[in-house]
């Protein structure tokens, strides 16, 4: 026989705070974090993390280093330009879009629990507005990390931009291109991975359409011989440009294609990605 006893019955009420929809969003982006970084998981769930962030960190250190060893001798055409940093972390941006980014939204429906979040108080529009904030800041750090820390250390080696108003202006400029490249980037990683639930289909359906369009618009312009303004076709490459718009430079590739139209083709491309997202999970059942 146990000796187990039941000491009281019945139901009590919550009587903790409520932090409703705002506290809810909060609670599913922090956990998706989590879940991306790999935090609180067996350690195969963080190896690609760890991967993409050393890869995004490295070129920024490396000229800092270089900037710290040999000073004045990187000056001129040898120093970057402030957008260049962006291309240097672009590897380490698609990894982490192709390969960890899906696991925001694939895992939740292949473990069931988007029918549980729907029974909280949050609603489809906010469960998927959760889970891009949680995609976009983390990209961010890989996107934004390594300018902004090479912003900072050079600034600190005396050799940043000249005068508050003058950092403050590069500072500006690279955490409006950072959050252009981030958002399209989410946008087409989370529509098409919301095509499936597995995540090695996802990844490779957005690796098919990153990679697969900007292959195809390359060899129109540079095989077909069309027009260069064909290049707003290119998801990564489109992203990347606003970069040097910004800084009054442009970059060889689409030096011929106008700034609207280099606008235009990323507003496309994140309306792509959101429509694929939103019209997805508005026809997915909860149950």
């Amino acid at each position: 026989m146990s000796d187990a006893r039941i000491l009281d019955r019945g139901y009590r009420r919550y009587e903790g705070e409520r932090s409703g929809v705002a506290g809810a969003v909060r609670s599913v982006a922090w956990h998706t974090v989590r879940s991306i970084l790999g935090l609180g998981r067996k350690g195969r769930h963080k190896v690609f993390p760890i991967i993409v962030l050393v890869i995004s960190f490295v070129p920024a250190v490396a000229f800092l280093a270089l900037a710290i060893l040999i000073g004045d001798l990187m000056q001129g055409d040898l120093r970057p330009q402030y957008w260049e940093m962006f291309g240097f972390s672009f590897v380490a941006t698609l990894v982490f879009v192709a390969l960890v980014a899906p696991e925001a939204i694939v895992r939740d429906r292949r473990d069931g629990m988007f029918s549980l979040y729907l029974s909280t108080p949050l609603a489809r529009p906010s469960y998927l507005f959760a889970k891009v904030l949680a995609v976009l800041g983390t990209m961010a750090l890989i996107v934004l990390g390594p300018p902004m820390l090479w912003l900072l250390g050079y600034t600190f080696q005396s050799q940043g931009p000249d005068g508050l108003l003058n950092w403050l202006g590069v500072m500006g400029r690279l955490l409006v291109a950072g959050l252009v490249i981030c958002t399209v980037y989410t946008a087409v990683s989370l529509g098409v991975s919301s095509l499936t639930d597995r995540r090695a289909f996802a990844s490779i359906a957005v690796v098919f359409v990153m990679l697969g369009a900007s292959i195809a618009t390359n060899v129109l312009v540079d095989v077909a011989n069309l027009s260069q303004n064909w290049r707003v076709l290119d998801p990564l490459g489109g992203a990347l440009e606003i970069a040097p718009r910004l800084f009054g430079d442009r970059s060889d590739e689409s030096r011929n294609v106008s700034t609207w139209l280099v606008v235009v083709g990323n507003v496309g491309w994140t309306a792509f990605g959101a429509g694929l997202l939103v019209g997805r999970y508005r026809k997915l059942a909860a149950v």
